[in-house]
Parts: structure tokens; C-alpha cells; sequence
């Protein structure tokens, strides 16, 4: 759904005389230029403004004998702190990916004393700091967070205090619905950009190929950006995975003995495409070239593959760990070698990490204070609760109800993928086919 076509939120009648800003999950580039902007535009209306550190780490902490402490727990955003803040690197209040919505995965869990204890405890700290509503920032699972604490004060006595939630949506990998980009993905995507085209360079230069595996959990729009601006030779993500390229695997969970039957790549069918792209370079006398791989193609490898792999906190594949980019190598290498009886080149890199403080483009700085001045909007113009700020056209605010962005049974947001055969994905197709031939 996008942004102008959400139902349109209802107003709380609440007002905010002080609110909290909270940042979870990884870093991305502009997350200060929503934090300061939005403490900024609250503070010119006479709103106080906590920002709490390091996610709701310290929230899921508090205890009558363990208060909020100024300083190691929050601290207060001022003029003063804010000068000159919008343009830097990293995140002024830190981050976490403590997750206090970990064990509500249904709505009727709200009614469950135990498994809303977390939230229980978050409502408990952030009344303690005296605040009226809160900003959340950070990725879907940011969201699914806010959306649970907004249910669970939904489930409180009617003389309960209400803390009002708004949520800024943030991710490098831009697979957000209800928005069309996210602040600190085209800064992302051009600090991939700059670190393929050095790889480009070297591989030209040493008659050699590198496979390069980029950020981006479940959608491809990193890569997708990242191989577009740097003329890699192909880029393959999740969305790719149709037809010949996937098939079909039997799982017996050991516990249960239960079978289910799981979607995996054809393993055979990925490695000899990317051999082919090789072949069809040397043809025309290029002996070197990048190949990018969205880091979510891991989630569908084999079983085989996966033993012994980790987990985060909110139940996802480590895909870092993976090292997806590594196993893609050794099996070209040797399909590459089978099919030609030579030797090639071959490296893996992961990138990633390099591009979440990297310091913001203007288009962000612009993206994410617009952002961070529409939750003020959200929740002093309008006295909203449950809605995420975003932009369309000429960042131009508009205000999406939860409701219509997660799904209603599994409390889990719907992540937003490359529209299979659009102009975006067409792009990328046609700029690879002119350069590989």
C-alpha cells in the first residue's frame, strides 16, 4: 500500500508537553538528521525532549530499585546538544536491537500477562521520565515493536497513562511498504557503488572476478542500486528467484519429526549462470568483471549449507555469519574450472557495514529531516498515535496507520520487494546486457 492511498489516522485529542526519541536496530546514514531535526521542530513548540540510548536496552531494564538515570539511561536533547548535528556520521543516542515484543507474536498474547512484560516494563520506564509520546526510528522490526507496545496500551485500564506512538521507517534496504524511499539508502547504495567500481578497477587489472555480497535481508534494492550505479556485471537478489532457479527440498524438524517441504535455489542452475556470464564476457575479450548478490539469497540455500547457523534476536538468519559471498566463490571456482580445465580469479567480499555511518548525501539529510519534523507533526498537529511518517512527491508528509502495514494475525510487518518485471529491475537488465557485450 503506498503512503497516499492509507486510510487516513484519527486523531487521539492527546496533547505532548514531553516526548521521547528512540533509535533501534543497524545504523543507517541520516539517522541524525532525523534525530536532531525532530528534537529541533519538537522543542520549537515548547515540547520537551528525552532521547533514550542505545534502543530499549536500558527500558526493559527499569525497576523500582533501577530508575531511569540522566546520562547513562537518556539524556535531554537541547538546543545546545543539536548544533550543528544534522550532516554527521553515526547516531547521537545510539542504538540496540533489544526487542521487548520478542515473545508477542499473536494478538491475543496482549492478554498474556507474561509475554507482555517487556512492554509492561517499557510503559513503566518511559512514564517514569514523564513523557507523553514516543518516536520511534528503525527498521521493520522497529515497527513491529511500536505497533505491539501501541496494542498493549490499547489492552490497559481506560484510567491508564496513554504514551502516543508514532514510528520514522528506517533501512538501507529500502524494502519498506508505505513509503517509497528510505533516508540513508541512496547513501548506502553510493558508498557500495564507489566499493565496486575499486573492484572493478582491481579485477580489470588482475584478469579477475570478485563476488560481492550486499546488505540487504529480505529485498534487493540495495544491490539492485549498488550494481546500477557502479556497472557491475550482474546482480542477483531474491526477487531473481523464479523458474529454473529454485526447486523444492524436504525438512524434518528433529524435535517433532514433523516434514515440511521448503523452497531452496538450485544450486546447480545459480553457479552455472553466473559461469555463463563469465563465458559470454570472454567472448568479447573481458576477462574480469563483479558479480553482486543480495545477502537474502541465503535464506533460500539448502540446508545443507545452513548447518550450524546463527539466529538474532527477532528470529532472523544471520546472514553476515553465512558468508554466502565465500560459498558462492568456491563453487564457481570449481564449475568455472570443470567447464573450461583453466583457472580463474576469484574473490569474495562481503560489503555492508562500511555504508550504515557513512556520511550522509544531501538527498538523505533532506529525506530524513522531513521525517523527523513529520512526526512532530504527527503528534502535535495532528495528536496522531500508531502511524508511520512518510513522504511522496516533493517530500511531501503523509501519516500510515499501522494497521494497514502489518499483518493483523502475525503482528509481522510485509516487506516490500522489487516488483518483478518493473522498470527498476528492467534497468538493471538492460544496463548489465549493453556492458557485457
Amino acid at each position: 500500500m503506498s503512503a497516499s492511498s492509507s486510510p487516513a489516522p484519527k486523531a487521539t485529542g492527546r496533547t505532548v508537553k514531553r516526548v521521547a526519541i528512540l533509535f533501534a536496530g543497524g545504523p543507517a546514514p541520516a539517522a541524525n538528521a532525523v534525530i536532531s531535526t525532530c528534537a529541533a521542530s519538537f522543542l520549537s513548540k515548547g515540547v520537551e525532549v528525552v532521547g533514550v540510548l542505545n534502543g530499549y536496552s536500558h527500558l526493559v531494564e527499569f525497576a523500582p530499585d533501577h530508575p531511569m538515570q540522566e546520562g547513562r539511561d537518556y539524556v535531554l536533547l537541547t538546543a545546545k546538544k543539536l548544533r550543528r548535528t544534522r550532516n554527521t556520521r553515526g547516531i547521537m543516542i545510539g542504538t540496540a536491537r533489544t526487542n521487548p515484543g520478542k515473545d508477542v507474536s499473536a494478538p491475543e498474547h496482549i492478554q498474556d500477562s507474561k509475554r507482555v512484560a517487556l512492554l509492561r516494563t517499557v510503559h513503566e520506564a518511559l512514564s517514569s521520565l514523564g513523557v507523553d509520546a514516543l518516536v520511534s526510528i528503525g527498521g521493520d522490526d522497529t515497527l513491529k515493536t511500536a505497533n505491539k507496545f501501541r496494542l498493549f496500551q490499547e489492552s490497559l485500564p481506560a484510567d491508564a497513562k496513554r504514551i502516543s506512538v508514532v514510528h520514522v521507517p528506517k533501512t538501507i534496504d529500502n524494502d519498506y511498504r508505505g513509503i517509497d524511499f528510505t533516508f540513508g539508502y541512496f547513501t548506502a547504495v553510493e558508498t557500495l557503488a564507489e566499493e565496486i567500481r575499486n573492484l572493478i578497477a582491481d579485477g580489470e587489472a588482475t584478469r579477475g572476478y570478485f563476488i560481492a555480497e550486499c546488505m540487504g535481508r529480505s529485498a534487493g534494492w540495495l544491490a539492485y542500486g549498488a550494481a546500477i550505479a557502479s556497472e557491475a556485471s550482474l546482480v542477483m537478489s531474491v526477487e531473481d528467484m523464479v523458474g529454473d532457479l529454485m526447486t523444492e527440498e524436504t525438512v524434518t524438524d528433529p524435535k517433532t519429526g514433523v516434514s515440511t517441504v521448503r523452497k531452496i535455489m538450485n544450486m546447480d542452475a545459480f553457479i552455472s549462470d553466473i559461469v555463463d556470464l563469465m563465458l559470454a564476457r570472454e567472448k568479447v575479450g573481458k576477462e574480469h568483471g563483479v558479480v553482486v548478490l543480495a545477502e537474502g539469497l541465503a535464506s533460500f540455500l539448502p540446508s545443507a549449507y545452513l548447518e550450524g547457523a546463527k539466529f538474532d534476536e527477532h528470529g532472523h538468519l544471520s546472514l553476515g555469519a553465512t558468508n554466502m559471498a565465500r560459498l558462492v566463490n568456491n563453487l564457481v571456482e570449481k564449475a568455472y574450472q570443470a567447464r573450461t580445465g583453466k583457472k580463474r580469479r576469484i574473490t569474495p567480499v562481503q560489503l555492508g557495514y562500511e555504508s550504515r555511518c557513512a556520511l550522509p548525501v544531501a538527498f538523505d539529510v533532506m529525506l530524513g529531516s522531513q521525517l523527523g519534523v513529520g512526526a512532530m507533526r504527527a503528534l502535535v498537529e495532528h495528536q496522531y498515535d500508531g502511524v508511520m511518517i512518510s513522504t511522496a512527491g516533493q517530500l511531501d508528509l503523509h501519516f500510515v496507520p499501522f494497521d494497514s502495514l502489518i499483518d493483523p494475525q502475525t503482528l509481522v510487518t510485509v516487506v516490500r520487494f522489487i516488483n518483478p518485471g518493473s522498470d527498476f529491475q528492467k534497468l538493471a537488465r538492460l544496463l548489465e546486457a549493453s556492458q557485457n557485450s
